[in-house]
């Protein structure tokens, strides 16, 4: 068994295909409309569905605008250079709203950002030579 992936619901499907794709590094890997039910689907990730994890983003059509459930934490990635990333990311505009450092009472180096609907993404820092 493996996690196949996590879906969030986005008020602005291109908005948050840009984010994750050109502030975050993934890839659109595949997109569907649904006309009868009136939403459309897309997958983006770092690597094939087949191999890896990937992020489904619904729009429901209509729908800008969703409230943050208080039971929804966050998603993370792994990045090898947190500190380089984070400027980026604030230099393109995103909200680095936790920047980079140790996590408390610790060593791994963190840091959080907001997509584009408020989702949090914890960035972890990972070493290629780092076990998971």
């Amino acid at each position: 068994m493996r996690m196949l992936h996590t879906m969030l619901r986005v008020g602005d499907l291109d908005r948050s295909i840009k984010f994750y794709t050109e502030l975050m590094g993934m890839k659109l890997l595949r997109q569907a409309d649904n006309e009868e039910y009136k939403y459309t689907l897309a997958f983006v990730g770092y690597g094939d569905e087949k191999d890896h994890t990937v992020l489904e983003l619904t729009y429901n059509w209509g729908k800008s605008k969703y409230d943050m459930g208080e039971a929804y934490g966050h998603i993370a990635i792994g990045v090898e250079d947190i500190y380089g990333l984070c400027e980026e990311l604030e230099a393109k505009g995103a909200d680095v709203y936790r920047k980079p450092g140790p996590v408390k009472g610790g060593k791994t180096v963190i840091a959080f950002v907001r997509d584009p609907d408020g989702y949090a993404i914890e960035l972890i820092e990972r070493k290629a030579s780092d076990d998971l």
